[in-house]
């Protein structure tokens, strides 16, 4: 409940603190006593819209201050606390109003929001005035109203939810069902480029690994005869060194007889032999890598041919072919998951689509049963108001084809005040 209120330079108060006791509580006064300034003030500190004009001449602000008596569970409490508030003691809410049109609001002296002001002081105080009676001529405030009557949340919050569910599957079956026309009208290139690339079948680093190949063999058909003819040098009849071998055998014979002047050519001889056999290896590896098959060469050459095509055809460098062949095979991987994705989904829709009705259907059940007992509750009242012979009555219209969260009823209430006029 609320214990007090307080106001500080709001319009023509200077100060003024007002304590509330159990009960209730009647502010009576002749027109221009000052009612509405206290209402007006109230409604402030609760989060109604600022106005700079409520600020008392010559002062920079007003405040004004709320202090309410709640039990340890009331739901105001939770909406302070899920703002990290301190809700221990009395819940004070408090809202400064500047001259300039500006405002801030506290709760428990902690600033907050306008709107989490607003939402904690929904749950504290309703203010109704005099024409607040024509919510009840505005049919869209009926069903609520039976809902809230018949005790029907619960059964109104699964109709809710299971049209919240429908619409959502709805939406990504036609998400999915998009996707899958989009890749049906690509599925006939998407086939033929797999296809293609399958059979090309790019591997990682081979058009560099064939580039340098390539040239290689060009350069080797360049110097094979070079390579050749220095071969025969060392290695062919008139080998240069066979006759140094013949001639370091010739000179080993004679070193008994002049050791000294033998042995220093002879190691010469022996290292440049040994050098020579080392340069007629190294040219007979160079002979066998330059050594190759011109049929492979054109092999090569082909290849190149066909990998740097694909690039050209599907704009893409050559060394990313391999990527671009794994990601069609993904594409028509998710086109035919697509295809069965959007086959569950319908299961699913109509499924949903099958509890939200079962849901409706409860819920105006629910309806009608408890329309039957506020039309004879209203009746009960009418008679001590001298209206026995007028009649009140809920009209439940329900069309499936208008499904909504709410249902499919509409819900409007009816008074007959006199027998024989039009309700």
């Amino acid at each position: 409940m609320l214990v007090q209120l307080a106001i500080r330079d709001i319009v023509l108060i200077d100060r003024l603190e007002l304590s509330f006791g159990p009960g209730l509580s009647v502010l009576t006064g002749e027109t221009g006593a000052g009612k509405s300034i206290l209402l007006d003030a109230f409604a402030l500190a609760l989060g109604a819209r600022g106005d700079g004009a409520l600020v008392r001449v010559g002062q920079m602000q007003g405040q004004v201050t709320a202090a309410f008596d709640l039990p340890a569970d009331h739901p105001a409490r939770r909406i302070a606390a899920g703002q990290a508030i301190e809700v221990e003691g009395d819940l004070i809410l408090r809202r400064a109003q500047m001259a300039d049109g500006r405002t801030r609001a506290f709760v428990n002296d902690t600033a907050v929001s306008v709107q989490a002001l607003r939402a904690i002081a929904a749950t504290l105080v309703e203010i109704h005035g005099q024409h607040d009676d024509r919510a009840l001529v505005d049919a869209a405030a009926h069903r609520a109203l039976l809902d809230a009557y018949g005790g029907l949340g619960a059964e109104a919050g699964a109709v809710a939810a299971a049209h919240r569910r429908r619409r959502e599957l709805e939406e990504e079956r036609a998400r999915e069902a998009a996707r899958v026309e989009t890749a049906r009208a690509e599925a006939d290139f998407l086939r033929h480029a797999h296809a293609e690339l399958d059979k090309l079948a790019p591997e990682a680093g081979e058009e560099e690994r064939l580039a340098a190949r390539r040239t290689a063999m060009m350069q080797a058909e360049k110097v094979a005869g070079e390579l050749k003819e220095a071969h025969e040098t060392l290695a062919g009849d008139s080998s240069i060194i066979a006759a140094l071998a013949s001639t370091l055998r010739r000179l080993e014979r004679r070193h008994a007889q002049a050791p000294t002047l033998i042995e220093p050519p002879a190691k010469t001889l022996d290292l440049a032999i040994d050098a020579l056999e080392h340069a007629r290896e190294a040219l007979e590896r160079a002979l066998e890598e330059a050594a190759f098959d011109p049929r492979e060469l054109e092999r090569i050459e082909e290849r190149l041919f066909a990998l740097r095509g694909a690039s050209r055809k599907y704009a893409t460098p050559v060394e990313r072919l391999p990527d671009l062949a794994l990601r069609y095979a993904a594409d028509l991987a998710a086109l035919d998951a697509g295809e069965a994705r959007l086959a569950a989904l319908a299961g699913e829709v109509a499924a949903a689509e099958a509890a939200y009705r079962a849901a409706a259907e409860r819920l105006s059940a629910g309806r009608r049963k408890a329309a039957a007992q506020l039309d004879k509750a209203v009746m009960r009242e009418l008679a001590p108001l001298k209206l026995e012979r007028a009649r009140f009555f809920t009209q439940i219209d329900s069309d499936p084809q208008t499904a909504a969260a709410e249902g499919w009823d509409r819900v409007e209430f009816w008074v007959e005040t006199n027998p024989g006029a039009r309700p």
